[in-house]
């Protein structure tokens, strides 16, 4: 199972690269690119199916499982101090989340207006849907009325929605985030310091102490070289979530619940 899996996560970020690319994203029936990375990686520095795009895959994918904590594989955008303007701009986002997403409280709506379920066969604490021509979109702009992912808890057989998540280029500064949604009021988060093991030690990374991965101790590329691991000082993209259903600003961005969710 867990090799199937793999298999299926390396196609999956094989894709997120080629959206990258600029390319168009390619349809797989069960699957959902997820839209995370959408990055300026070259295509020959990641061929498909390799080893070490099912490690990073992989990885990541188990991190979505809300064990993750704010550490040396994690990067988010400080809190800035408020500008005029900022709270005003802040909650057109919100506002916007609340009108693209209200309508999918039943989540087939979302399934037929071409939201594709993350993995719907993994547990999961929280499952992305994700809308692949949104994904390509952010990559370029910024639609808040088009969120890259809606985020959904499962109960049973059914799906409650609890937010959005958009998503921007790893190659964009703070500055350009912040022309999306106010960093006095957001913060972004991107996976940093990934250092993927070798073929034959990809089990160490949900094991007891791992160095490799997302948990690792390895946090830089001497380190990650000496241990025989290809290092990747960032994977995927800034990603940032909104809860518009809440009541008050902390819950809406909340930093806590973010990473409690982890992407």
């Amino acid at each position: 199972m867990r090799d199937r899996i793999v298999i299926l996560i390396s196609l999956f970020l094989f894709a997120s690269v080629a959206w990258g690319q600029r390319s168009a994203p390619q349809s797989m029936p069960g699957m959902d690119m997820s839209g995370h990375d959408m990055s300026s990686m070259q295509m020959k520095d990641m061929p498909m199916g390799s080893d070490k795009d099912a490690d990073a895959s992989a990885h990541a994918m188990h991190s979505m499982e809300g064990q993750m904590d704010m550490g040396p594989h994690m990067k988010m955008t400080a809190l800035r101090p408020a500008k005029p303007g900022d709270a005003a701009r802040a909650q057109e986002v919100v506002a916007a989340a609340r009108r693209a997403s209200e309508k999918y409280t039943d989540y087939h709506v979302a399934l037929a207006d071409g939201y594709r379920i993350f993995h719907p066969e993994l547990p999961q604490k929280m499952y992305h849907f994700t809308n692949y021509g949104y994904a390509m979109e952010a990559a370029f702009r910024f639609n808040p009325e088009h969120p890259t992912s809606l985020l959904y808890e499962k109960h049973g057989d059914d799906y409650k929605l609890i937010g959005v998540m958009y998503t921007a280029p790893k190659r964009m500064g703070e500055e350009q985030l912040d022309a999306r949604i106010p960093l006095s009021v957001a913060q972004w988060h991107e996976h940093v310091n990934f250092c993927a093991p070798p073929a034959d030690r990809r089990k160490e990374m949900i094991g007891p102490h791992p160095q490799f991965g997302l948990r690792g101790s390895i946090v830089t590329e001497e380190a990650c070289d000496a241990a025989g691991g290809t290092f990747r000082p960032v994977v995927f993209n800034w990603m940032v979530h909104v809860y518009p259903f809440e009541k008050d600003q902390a819950s809406i961005w909340s930093v806590a619940r973010q990473h409690g969710d982890a992407d």
